[in-house]
């Protein structure tokens, strides 16, 4: 029997069924899932999504043309059109670059002028400000540090007690030098043994030559000089004594020549304070951040005034060119363009690597470039007006190390000035004074001569001294082609003491441009060299040299305050193309260090933490393996950086630092072609090549997109510089 069927109403009759009335549950919107197969999006794929170039194209443009050539100045007249009778022109002819500031800081010297200058103002990179001691009262080893001498007078310790910095009798010393001469460290036992080795081989080399070399020359001149007594020459009878700076306890600071010529024992004392060192922050002698910031913004200020003229309300109608390194720390890059868009205020600034303003100074499209510093060698190649990333090279030495080197020869030849210390600044100035006059590399100038020169001490009598020299006028500037009889101990001391490293946003690693070529360099350091050697050339220690019986080895291993280096993917450091070969094992010793930042350096926790460890490497070799990264088995790009080796920078001055530099590169790869080692052209100072080359880069009106304005820079910050830099950020 079926079941009897209730006579219950259905839902739909009671109104209780769900029917569709197209009305949502909630509000929130619904997301589709995305079609994997056919996904595509355009964000940050064109020009105007980058905020940059899209308040570019907004404005309008007669304005926008208005504002590409910068800023006018009060009464400065606009640069007429073509077809005008130029008139005005005439009458302003410093009007076209004259509102463009070239800024190129150096560790000893900056770099200062309008565009339109035909050259630079120089100003020594320093600051003196009143301290409780000065620079040679704080460090009690003289510099640089002496040698044990077999044969020392007994009168050597018979005014120890005298504390003024200027005892210059002969044979007189201070006390902290007494104390540092009794037992040489390894470091000094070794420079010995280096410049006893070098010496040989240069006899060897000048035998090879033909040109004859006298026996016992060393001897006659340490004998010479042990027995030169000076001579006082009363102030009046001096035509060249020295202008000191008057100092007051009002003046708190120095800057430029005004600090260097500051004497040792003012009252009140100054110290020196060189905000860049070894091309990179000087951590060392600041102890926070803002001091340095002071300390840079009165250089920049005070030279702006005294040298261009420009005060502080001028700086908003002013655009800026900031030459840096090419091997770089982004962290400078950032403080340096924030201290000009924050502090000064320029109306906008524009980045410029020192290589490619070397080669828009000199005229060339592509070329190799080798720039010799106070503290350090940077090499690079250029190719079309564009750094190659992977050939940049930055080596820690420069024309202060031979300046120390050659100075520590002569107190190896008993120099009669026995009592001269870098440290003080009268004797930085003499050092550096014999240097530029003496020190050559040309084989005929080995041999022996008699010079003479003068002590002038603040508050004492000039001293004239006779001394004679042989082969350390030679040797000394040579020691660019052996790194290891360099002293390092004070290189890149502090280092990340005050500024860590850059790290990527995103991933947190590491950003700071890598150089293939630089980070070779500390191969040695942290893992084996391959085995593998290019078939086209062996660099073996025979052809480190035309010398067969040259040491094996030419590097120092002492202890050293850290060191500067690009980041590395590993500790295993990073591969080398198959066609490059590596650095010959006896040229290139990495000088390990021993860590003595203030603060510690990396950070411990850091997967890739710095290498402690300062590379050195000879400048031929340098040059060769700069070359090598760049040309990347091409034999024809190799040939065309070899055929363009431009020298710069004020250690290329030195007598016969090309002829030699071309021979050692045919020794060390023979077949080069037509191998050339250019100067600058028009006789143009090597020194300051590389201002004139941004300064025509700043001139240029096809220039406009890289220059980084104040509103885009207020908005973005450092994160404008990809969109802004001529190369890749």
């Amino acid at each position: 029997m079926p079941p009897r069927k209730a006579n219950r109403p259905s839902k739909k009759d009671e109104g209780l069924a769900r029917t569709d009335n197209n009305l949502k549950n909630h509000s929130w919107p619904v997301v589709y899932p995305i079609n994997q197969k056919n996904f595509y999006t355009d964000y940050l794929k064109r020009d105007d999504q980058a905020l940059v170039w899209r308040q570019r194209s907004e404005v309008p443009r007669p304005e926008r043309e208005v504002k590409d050539r910068g800023p006018i100045l009060d009464g400065e007249p606009e640069k007429d059109s073509v077809g005008t009778d130029g008139k005005e022109d005439e009458e302003h002819p410093e009007v076209w670059g004259s509102r463009v500031i070239i800024i190129h800081p150096g560790s000893r010297n900056l770099r200062i002028g309008r565009a339109s200058d035909a050259l630079p103002k120089t100003i020594p990179n320093v600051i003196a400000r009143q301290h409780a001691q000065s620079e040679w009262e704080e460090d009690p080893h003289p510099r640089p540090k002496r040698l044990r001498m077999e044969e020392e007078p007994k009168d050597d310790l018979e005014d120890a007690g005298d504390n003024t910095p200027q005892r210059r009798t002969r044979g007189s010393s201070r006390k902290s030098a007494s104390l540092a001469e009794k037992e040489p460290s390894c470091a000094e036992s070794s420079f010995q043994t280096l410049f006893n080795e070098i010496s040989q081989e240069l006899k060897m080399q000048m035998r090879q030559n033909k040109r004859r070399v006298l026996p016992n020359s060393r001897e006659g001149v340490i004998n010479h000089n042990k027995k030169y007594v000076p001579e006082n020459i009363k102030e009046h009878n001096d035509p060249y004594r020295a202008e000191w700076t008057s100092v007051d306890t009002s003046l708190l600071h120095f800057v430029g020549q005004e600090a260097l010529h500051i004497a040792d024992n003012s009252l009140p004392r100054y110290k020196l304070f060189w905000p860049l060192r070894d091309g990179v922050f000087n951590e060392h002698d600041y102890l926070s951040k803002r001091r340095w910031h002071e300390d840079v913004t009165v250089i920049l200020r005070e030279s702006f005034l005294k040298e261009l003229s420009i005060g502080p309300g001028d700086y908003e109608a002013l655009s800026a060119v900031l030459v840096i390194p090419d091997l770089y720390d982004r962290i400078y890059v950032t403080e340096m363009l924030d201290l000009l868009l924050r502090e000064f205020r320029f109306a906008q600034v524009c980045l410029f690597q020192e290589s490619v303003a070397a080669t828009y100074g000199a005229g060339f499209s592509s070329a190799c470039i080798v720039d010799i510093g106070a503290q350090k060698t940077s090499i690079s190649c250029v190719e079309e007006g564009m750094v190659i990333p992977d050939s940049r090279l930055n080596l820690k030495f420069g024309g202060d190390d031979v300046t120390t080197t050659f100075v520590q020869m002569l107190l190896t030849n008993s120099f009669p000035y026995s009592d001269i210390n870098l440290l003080r600044r009268y004797d930085y100035l003499l050092a550096e004074d014999l240097k530029v006059k003496y020190t050559s590399l040309n084989e005929a100038d080995v041999v022996v001569q008699f010079h003479n020169f003068h002590v002038r001490a603040p508050g004492e009598e000039t001293i004239k001294y006779g001394f004679k020299t042989y082969d350390e006028v030679y040797l000394a500037p040579f020691s660019l082609f052996h790194p290891g009889i360099l002293d390092t101990t004070d290189k890149l001391r502090g280092r990340r003491s005050l500024w860590e490293r850059s790290y990527d946003l995103y991933d947190d690693v590491p950003n700071d441009p890598v150089s293939l070529a630089q980070e070779s360099l500390h191969r040695p350091a942290t893992a084996p060299a391959p085995a593998t050697v290019n078939e086209d050339i062996e660099m073996t220690d025979d052809t480190n040299s035309a010398i067969p019986n040259k040491p094996t080895s030419t590097s120092l291993t002492v202890p050293t305050a850290g060191f500067e280096s690009t980041p590395k993917t590993s500790h295993g450091g990073s591969p080398v193309p198959e066609e490059v070969s590596d650095i010959p094992e006896g040229a290139n010793k990495a000088i390990v260090g021993n860590g003595h930042s203030k603060a510690g350096g990396s950070d411990p926790g850091d997967p890739d933490p710095e290498i402690e460890a300062l590379p050195m490497l000879p400048l031929d070799l340098a040059i060769i393996e700069s070359i090598r990264y760049a040309a990347k088995g091409d034999e024809k790009r190799s040939k065309d950086f070899f055929s363009g080796i431009l020298l710069v920078g004020g250690g290329s001055l030195t007598a016969g630092l090309n002829h030699l530099l071309e021979e050692r590169l045919i020794r060390q790869r023979g077949g080069l072609g037509n191998l050339t080692i250019s100067s600058p052209p028009r006789e143009l100072d090597p020194q300051v090549l590389v201002w004139k080359g941004a300064s025509v880069f700043g001139k240029l009106t096809s220039t406009n997109e890289v220059w980084i304005k104040q509103s885009e820079y207020d908005i973005l910050n450092s994160r404008v510089l990809p969109y802004k830099t001529l190369w890749m950020w």
